[in-house]
């Protein structure tokens, strides 16, 4: 199945409310191309963004966000994005700061079927504001709910026409369990290949969590 479409086709099943998984490590692996179609050819509002870092001043969430179309962000670094600060300082309620490693594990148990986990994670810190919390082996633990996405919005570097993508080094961040916790998933890559010229050793993401390719445009990384 060829699974190629055009960003002004992929960005179309972004509708408002949903909340969207944005693959990337500040520029690392960030799928800017897409968030571009987002910017040009989306109108969807009261997106909830799901992010290490909401990216950049230098990048797109940041337009999207500038535009009024973002209502919640849930990400474990804000500082190289000013409007996510402003966001916190107008309504604290619009950030929901999750520890790095919480956060990739929120993500994961969403692809996995898993709905909550116990961490030690930020006890005795305001991460624990509203959690339960639980002695095991006389150590307290958090307890912390999964995250799924409605459409999730990532970056290969080369993906065949069935999905099946590999991601080199640090782009993996975030990118490669995202594929799995969402409802949609829509992928750019630098490099797209026919069916069997990736091989099979090198596969990151199978095809299996893919539902849409786009050609990724500009830079590399």
């Amino acid at each position: 199945m060829n699974k190629v479409t055009t960003v002004k086709e992929a960005v179309q099943r972004l509708k408002s409310g949903d909340t969207v998984l944005i693959g990337g490590f500040l520029q690392s692996g960030a799928p800017e191309t897409i968030l571009q179609g987002v910017l040009n050819y989306s109108d969807a509002k009261d997106l909830t963004i799901v992010s290490n870092d909401t990216g950049t001043s230098e990048m797109t969430t940041i337009k999207i966000m500038q535009q009024g179309r973002v209502k919640k962000v849930i990400a474990s670094y804000i500082g190289a994005n000013p409007v996510t600060g402003q966001m916190l300082m107008d309504n604290p309620e619009s950030v929901e700061l999750s520890p790095q490693g919480t956060l990739a594990e929120r993500i994961r148990c969403g692809g996995a079927g898993i709905a909550a986990f116990y961490t030690p994670v930020g006890v005795g810190t305001i991460v624990e504001k509203g959690k339960e919390k639980r002695t095991f082996n006389g150590v307290d633990y958090l307890l912390e709910t999964n995250i799924r996405g409605n459409i999730a919005f990532i970056k290969a570097t080369i993906a065949d026409k069935e999905g099946n993508c590999f991601l080199k080094g640090s782009t993996k961040n975030f990118n490669a369990i995202m594929a799995r916790a969402a409802d949609y998933v829509v992928v750019e890559a630098e490099q797209i290949v026919e069916v069997g010229e990736l091989d099979h050793e090198l596969v990151t993401i199978p095809g299996l969590f893919i539902d849409a390719i786009v050609q990724s445009e500009g830079q590399n990384g």
